[in-house]
């Protein structure tokens, strides 16, 4: 049966069987690679232009670079800048220079994972890629606006490139069962089981499928179920770069789930990073962070419950402690939100930057001593706690001359509609005091 199944004893690499040739076998990119889009266009019109590809793993990058090479009939260099130095780059220009010279054939230098060369590689490739010997295709799957330099950012062109949709993978699927399987046939639950693992890459899905293929070889049968797919297969964790632009999209979406007050968001952002492997003690310090910059003084009792929720994980670890951060995520996505310290802190910040150094009031200094009582160290302080309510109405704390400021200003939202009524009360007394002092100076002045 095997023999029937796998007719030769080396199989050709199903990336290899599976590999487009043209532009219209390339699987996904519709915004780029559709008709009337900009690399459909640029391929129509034969004309050359450095370019970046951005994308996750799996999405075509190199796959494209290859096919502008056939579709121009330029000479194809690639260099992975993870193993690649300048001697390496020096090679590339030889043999651009002769590829020109001899052939009069244009070249195209592909870099693999460019924003992993320094800014030394970067520069060494720079002057060939502005006099035209080397078209410049690189990909990456970091934001090239931090990694890769704007010399050689201002003279490509930047596409991104997408995560394959399932409806893509499973088309891509059925390409290979068709034409690169022989007689291996899928239930549809091994083949969303298989699309599911894949998580939009298409590299991964290839490879899944080697797995099968092997794996029904061995066990001799011809149908793969979910159950078969499920014991044949080595656990996979999703697409997860711990320190990459996936990473910091996905913290930046449960902050924003947590902020925007939606606990399902929430938790289903938090279980995400989880399962693609982030360390959960990082998530509580984003958890605790929350609670601070985004709820304040609205709930006080948030930064209590984040920093319980961290401490409960510290001494139960995973994946008991697990359930503490999503019981805190759920309790910070629903408190009443307020930035008005985090807003305050901040004002306050700037303004004593770019302020002079001021000097303490002689009334708000300390007077330990003798000769600080002699200079007026201290002198006329209103002891708040002897005066009606503990509160000095009409005190100035702030250095003389110095602008009125109001940096925290409550909203209208869980204990700071509270503290608002306190704080307008007090701003009145305030108000009325100076009003009543001012009054007073203005008498003893006409006397």
């Amino acid at each position: 049966m095997a023999n029937e199944l796998f007719p030769a004893p080396h199989p050709v690499p199903l990336a290899e069987a599976l590999r487009p040739k043209t532009l219209d076998e390339v699987v996904g990119q519709a915004h780029l690679l559709g008709e009337g889009k900009p690399l459909r266009l640029a391929f129509e019109a034969r004309k050359l232009h450095s370019l970046i590809l951005w994308g996750p793993p799996g999405v075509g990058k190199t796959t494209i670079a290859r096919l502008m090479a056939d579709a121009f009939d330029a000479e194809f260099i690639a260099l992975s800048a993870v193993f690649a130095g300048v001697k390496d780059i020096r090679e590339a220009v030889a043999r651009a220079e002769a590829a020109q010279t001899q052939y009069g054939r244009p070249t195209i230098l592909f870099i693999d994972e460019v924003h992993r060369f320094n800014k030394a590689q970067q520069d060494a490739f720079l002057p060939y890629v502005e006099n035209g010997l080397l078209t410049l295709v690189g990909a990456t799957t970091e934001n090239p606006s931090f990694e890769v330099n704007s010399a050689l950012l201002s003279r490509a062109a930047v596409y991104v490139l997408n995560p394959l949709t399932a409806d893509e993978l499973t088309a891509l699927f059925e390409r290979a069962r068709e034409h690169a399987l022989g007689g291996l046939s899928f239930s549809d639950d091994a083949r969303e089981r298989l699309v599911g693992l894949s998580d939009g890459d298409a590299r991964r899905l290839i490879n899944l499928l080697e797995q099968m293929r092997t794996a029904a070889e061995i066990a001799g049968v011809t149908r793969i179920d979910g159950d078969f797919a499920n014991n044949a297969l080595a656990q996979n964790l999703r697409r997860f770069d711990k320190g990459g632009e996936n990473f910091y999209d996905q913290i930046s979406a449960l902050h924003k789930s947590v902020r925007g007050s939606n606990p399902d968001a929430s938790l289903y952002w938090f279980c995400r990073m989880l399962d693609g492997g982030t360390d959960p003690r990082y998530l509580a310090r984003r958890i605790i962070r929350m609670s601070w910059e985004d709820i304040g003084l609205a709930d006080p009792r948030a930064a209590q419950v984040a920093l319980a929720a961290a401490e409960t994980y510290e001494r139960l670890g995973s994946p008991e402690g697990e359930l503490a951060l999503a019981e805190a995520v759920i309790y910070m996505a629903m408190a009443a939100k307020s930035n008005a310290s985090y807003v305050a802190f901040g004002a306050a910040k700037g303004f004593v930057s770019k302020d002079a150094s001021r000097p303490v009031p002689l009334r708000l200094r300390n007077a330990p001593t003798k000769l600080m009582q002699s200079l007026d160290y201290g002198k006329d302080y209103r002891y708040a706690h002897n005066e009606a309510g503990a509160f000095a109405a009409g005190e100035n704390y702030f250095p003389e001359g110095m602008p009125p400021v109001e940096w925290y200003r409550p909203v209208d939202r869980g204990l700071e509609i509270k503290i608002a009524e306190k704080l307008a009360h007090l701003r009145a007394l305030d108000r009325s005091a100076r009003k009543a002092r001012n009054s007073e100076k203005s008498e003893k002045d006409k006397d």
